[in-house]
């Protein structure tokens, strides 16, 4: 077993430039784009407060821990195990969730712009 390497923080990222990253990768309009990714952002909040386990990939697998509450709100611990860089990269695209025996496409989820 290997021991856990030191992790080098880098620079956070923002709602702002998630949102800037996500419609350049997509190909669809930022103001249709962010709506999007707020509520996605709020889903995956309640989850975690819930303390509920999170399977998606490619973020990966991420399990609550601990969690405490502090005057300024609650302070949640949380394991991510994400899937080696080698192994995702030899999946097919379309094939995220093979593994668990889902139904799998190579069609895409949504129009991109370029497609209307």
């Amino acid at each position: 077993m290997e021991t856990a390497k030191p992790v080098v923080a880098a620079p956070e990222l923002g709602k702002k430039e998630l949102v800037e990253q996500a419609v350049e990768r997509s190909g669809i309009k930022k103001r249709d784009a962010k709506p999007v990714i707020e509520a996605v952002l709020a889903l995956l909040g309640e989850a975690v407060a819930e303390g509920r386990e999170l399977n998606l990939k490619p973020l990966g697998k991420l399990r609550v821990t601990r969690s405490q509450e502090r005057s300024n709100g609650k302070v949640f611990v949380c394991k991510l195990r994400q899937p080696d860089a080698a192994a995702a990269a030899a999946r097919k695209p379309g094939q995220e969730n093979a593994e668990e025996g889902e139904e799998t496409s190579s069609d895409p989820l949504a129009e991109t712009a370029a497609d209307r």
